[in-house]
């Protein structure tokens, strides 16, 4: 046995280490600090959710003046209950969490007339990819075909199939070159060779017109509808059979103006087709005319006659309507149609706007392109005739 067990205890024991130095006052202060931080980040990464579910209820909670300012009914239990103010148009759903957080969702209603108005951005052309295919909401069953009516919102032919234009106040131009559907080489021609900013207007008496608009409606013209009135010089006994005239009863002249409009779809408007007596004739002019506004649509009188009684009677019944200001092709030659042009970027320069009229012959049609894509280059722009109709709808909306 070892001698070990005969000595005293703790005699061999090792060196113990010695003391280390003391912790100052600083000391202690800099490590109560560091755990004061570790503590405070792990509370607020325990109490994110909880935060997060506080926003959210204030969020949910926080109702329009018109909807807070009723007693809300008491919470009892968890579950889902409704509620709808009837002046703020809209379905108020709120639903009980297990937490007790009330959260709540808006979604729309059909409104009853009162209450606050909801304004809507005002529709302005037709999406390129259906601009071939006219809208069914404006459009009526008769027996002369499809007719355009306004919508049941309130939006108008004349708004939907317009071409949009820039808004810029610079000059502007619209370009109508009429009398397509005659001819098929003619129309094909305008339609594939003339810019799509200029305004096509189809004969009524034409050929095929609802495949040639919407050939043209693809390309981006916007189009009108010509419809025959009456000129001087024509008897009733040898007038077309088609033709709106001034002896006639005001229930045919609208027979016959809707036989026109039913041949062809996705127009602004109408456009006259001779018509100087028509026209001149405020009794039997305003019942057609009437018509027209009433279904969304402008009307274009092609400035043949000077005793012309569409701008009075267009003002009294609100109608948009525009006036040609000078037919281009009088004379069918090139350089002269050119001078009519330049005319008319002169009048328009004057005015701030002009309108243009012109057939489609091969002679108008190689004349307008060439004289827009100059045009265009000097800062002018050419846009549908919708653009530049004096439209009191639109006139008077602007002015709120």
């Amino acid at each position: 046995m070892g001698t070990d067990l005969y000595k005293p205890l703790g005699q061999n024991r090792p060196a113990g280490r010695k003391p280390g130095p003391r912790l100052s006052r600083y000391s202690f202060l800099a490590v109560g600090a560091a755990t004061l931080v570790i503590a405070l980040s792990v509370y607020t990464m325990r109490g994110e959710t909880v935060l997060e579910r506080n926003d959210l209820q204030a969020a949910t909670v926080s109702l329009p003046e018109q909807v807070t300012s009723e007693k809300q009914p008491e919470v009892e239990a968890a579950g889902q209950f409704d509620r709808v103010d009837p002046r703020s148009g809209a379905n108020v759903e709120r639903t009980l969490t297990d937490d007790g957080t009330v959260v709540t969702k808006f979604s729309p209603r059909s409104r009853d007339g009162n209450g606050p108005v909801l304004v809507e951005t005002p529709r302005l052309g037709q999406d390129p990819r259906l601009a071939g295919t006219p809208n069914p909401n404006l459009l009526e069953d008769s027996p002369y075909g499809a007719l355009p009516i306004v919508g049941p919102d309130g939006l108008r032919p004349m708004d939907q199939y317009a071409r949009p234009w820039s808004g810029a106040r610079g000059t502007r131009i619209a370009i109508v070159v009429s009398g397509l559907g005659l001819s098929q080489t003619g129309t094909q021609k305008a339609i594939e060779q003339l810019p799509e900013e200029v305004t096509l207007a189809f004969a009524a008496s034409g050929n095929s017109l609802q495949r040639w608009m919407q050939t043209s409606r693809r390309q981006g013209h916007e189009i009108l509808i010509q419809v025959p009135m009456e000129p001087f010089g024509v008897s009733e006994p040898e007038a077309d059979a088609t033709m709106l005239l001034s002896s006639l009863p005001v229930a045919e002249n609208l027979a016959r103006l809707h036989e026109a409009m039913g041949k062809i779809t996705g127009y602004t408007g109408i456009m006259n087709y001779q018509g100087a007596r028509l026209l001149s004739n405020a009794e039997a002019l305003e019942p057609v005319l009437r018509d027209v506004a009433s279904r969304g649509l402008l009307f274009l009188d092609d400035g043949s006659s000077a005793r012309s009684t569409t701008a009075g009677i267009a003002q009294a019944i609100e109608l948009p309507h525009s006036f040609a200001d000078l037919t281009l092709d009088t004379q069918l030659e090139g350089s002269a149609i050119l001078r009519k042009l330049d005319d008319l970027e002169r009048l328009a320069l004057r005015k701030g706007s002009a309108v243009g009229v012109a057939s489609a012959f091969d002679e108008s049609i190689d004349a307008i392109r060439q004289w827009i894509e100059e045009a265009s280059a000097r800062g002018i722009e050419i846009v549908g005739v919708s653009a530049l109709a004096d439209n009191p709808l639109r006139d008077e909306k602007s002015l709120r």
